[in-house]
């Protein structure tokens, strides 16, 4: 085919760029012999292959119909008991649904509102405060015992223990 192309005044990799393009899309088949390439097409092979696309075409549209179908058994399971009777109860019934929802988001806000004043905080508060306290108290001890041991046994002077240790004349005891 390039031999015949290129006496006829078109370029070779024309040619080859062509059929290279037809083997992608799978309207040529190419086949290799010896040294030489070989390209062809057989006319069944096109019906073959729209026989198939047909086919697949057939199968996802009965596909999409039996999901149709359940789905619509879905929806009516969940219409069914939902329907409104002649007197209105479905709708008043959905009513008071709405108000008792209002009522209820209310009383949690109240009640956030409310649980700054609650007994069991203030007690759990009164507890951590004890705790921390009695931590106070621990280090102020601490600190207590270390000046004394600088004074008793390294003979260091209370002003001078005071100012190694950072503290001042008021150091004490926190006060409730």
């Amino acid at each position: 085919i390039v031999i015949l192309a290129t006496k006829a005044g078109v370029n070779g990799q024309t040619v080859a760029d062509i059929n290279q393009a037809l083997v992608d899309d799978a309207l040529v088949d190419k086949e290799k012999i010896g040294g030489s390439n070989y390209f062809f097409s057989f006319p069944g092979k096109k019906d073959f292959i729209k026989q198939q696309k047909y086919e697949e075409t057939l199968a996802s549209i009965e596909a999409a119909k039996v999901k149709i179908n359940e789905a619509n058994s879905k929806l009516a399971d969940a219409k069914r008991g939902r329907e409104e009777d002649e007197n209105g109860e479905r709708s008043k019934k959905l009513a008071k649904l709405a108000e008792l929802s209002k009522k209820r988001k209310a009383a949690e806000a109240e009640l956030e509102s409310l649980k700054e004043n609650d007994p069991q905080v203030l007690a759990d508060l009164q507890k951590e405060f004890q705790l921390c306290k009695e931590a106070a108290n621990r280090w102020t001890d601490n600190i207590f015992s270390c000046k004394s041991y600088l004074t008793k046994k390294r003979g260091m002077s209370s002003k001078e223990a005071c100012r190694m240790l950072q503290i001042t004349s008021e150091f004490d005891y926190p006060e409730d």
